[in-house]
């Protein structure tokens, strides 16, 4: 697979990094037969795999299948992370939390939240 170099006059979004999925959408307006401008409805374009990030020069590298339409110099830009490597849930049987409060002086705790689901029966 070719590889497709995009680069930016805005700084990347730091948490860009190698092997998130990159991913396009064509932004053009288009006009109605009545002579309205209506923003361009268009599906996302999934470019490929994240192969290196440059932050100091706004320059990402992707894989790009032969196939896959190339972006437009307006097209939006998104990328998306792996959920099997980036998963924000509670993993385990149980977790155990202590508070302390170093101060001398007087502190409240206003709330505490915690995620917990039944995984099976």
């Amino acid at each position: 697979m070719p590889n497709l170099t995009l680069t930016f006059t805005i700084d990347i979004n730091e948490l860009v990094q190698v092997g998130d999925t990159l991913y396009y959408a064509n932004t053009a307006n288009h006009t109605l037969a009545n002579g309205e401008a209506q923003p361009f409805s268009s599906t996302i374009v999934e470019i490929g795999a994240i192969t290196a990030v440059d932050y100091s020069a706004n320059t990402i590298t992707a894989t790009i299948a032969n196939t896959t339409p190339l972006p437009t110099s307006s097209s939006f830009i998104l990328f998306g992370k792996d959920n099997r490597a980036n998963m924000a849930s509670l993993l385990g049987y149980y977790a155990e939390v202590e508070f302390i409060n170093n101060s001398t002086s007087k502190a409240e705790l206003f709330s505490v939240g915690s995620e917990v689901f039944e995984s099976s029966k």
